[in-house]
């Protein structure tokens, strides 16, 4: 049995249970998993039961029990963010256990170990249930990341970024054109778009909120990562 601990903090670890956040019409359960501390996201509609997983990133066999746990023959969705190995080591596995379709950003896809039922473009909708989450193309971090955006039912949007936006800065990049793109990006499609109050869940570590991060931009400009 998996212990999920409440209340939620945002803060998880390998070692630590997995949390629980309710929030009006969908919960979410964050755990961490793998020695890169790669958080995976199982969200589930508080209506319907329908849930989707956001990356499998490590540690299938605790993947699939969470799972099996929670959201037995559930998941209608698995989605990876983006292309790295450490955010889909249990995708194959866990699509084996789940018997659940699969989801990537074409330009992403090629590297996954399953292809990916679903290929994801800026703009496309997810409905898991009654949950909708818009797609956002993040380029920058990879040429295929994505995040995902759910407003729940008071109208608070939640972002799952991947690697594309932490506490304290951006996702790493290689490149002063690649740094340049996905600050574009996360500046236009997320700071601009949503209220400070929209809570951020990251591919790795804590959670924070856009408008803790909204005072720093012109530093992450200035600095160029």
């Amino acid at each position: 049995m998996i212990t999920i601990d409440r209340p939620y903090t945002g803060h998880v670890s390998p070692s630590s249970n997995p949390q629980q956040r309710d929030v009006p019409g969908a919960r979410i359960v964050k755990m961490s998993v793998g020695g890169m501390d790669n958080n995976c996201y199982l969200v589930q509609c508080a209506n319907t039961g329908a849930a989707v997983l956001i990356d499998a990133a490590n540690e299938a066999e605790r993947i699939a029990a969470l799972v099996e746990q929670e959201t037995p023959g559930r998941v209608q969705l698995i989605v990876t963010t983006h292309q790295h190995r450490d955010h889909w080591s249990a995708l194959k596995e866990t699509t084996a256990a789940t018997a659940a379709p699969t989801a990537a950003h074409a330009l992403d896809a090629e590297p996954l170990p399953v292809r990916p039922d679903r290929v994801l473009a800026d703009g496309d909708t997810i409905t898991i249930g009654d949950l909708v989450f818009e797609v956002i193309h993040l380029r920058g971090h990879t040429p295929g990341s994505v995040a995902l955006a759910l407003t729940d039912g008071a109208g608070r949007t939640h972002l799952f970024t991947g690697d594309s936006l932490f506490p304290g800065g951006l996702g790493r990049t290689t490149a002063p054109e690649d740094f340049n793109s996905l600050f574009g990006d996360v500046t236009t499609k997320l700071f601009d778009r949503y209220p400070d109050d929209t809570v951020v869940y990251p591919g790795h570590g804590d959670d924070t909120t856009l408008g803790t991060e909204r005072p720093n931009l012109g530093d992450w400009r200035a600095r160029g990562w």
